[in-house]
């Protein structure tokens, strides 16, 4: 009877990021890993905070002149 090896979780996280990285190549690689960033903040109220400002005729008026730049 043969014994089993248990591997590390950090063993196994390394083959599977190993894997991953062989078969989507560099740039997918680190595309796919970016879907699991949670990120940091609280945006809908960092979101409120930036835009408190703005009024509707401001942000028209933005439009119409990033309009004039094109």
């Amino acid at each position: 009877m043969s014994a089993v090896i248990y591997k590390t979780e950090q063993e196994i996280q390394k083959m599977g990021f190993d894997i991953l990285y062989q078969g989507l190549g560099a740039t997918d690689f680190i595309r796919f890993m970016q879907q699991f960033n949670q990120g940091y903040g609280n945006y809908v109220e960092d979101r409120q905070q930036w835009q408190k400002n703005y009024s509707v005729d401001d942000i028209l008026a933005e439009i119409e002149n990033s309009k004039l730049k094109l």
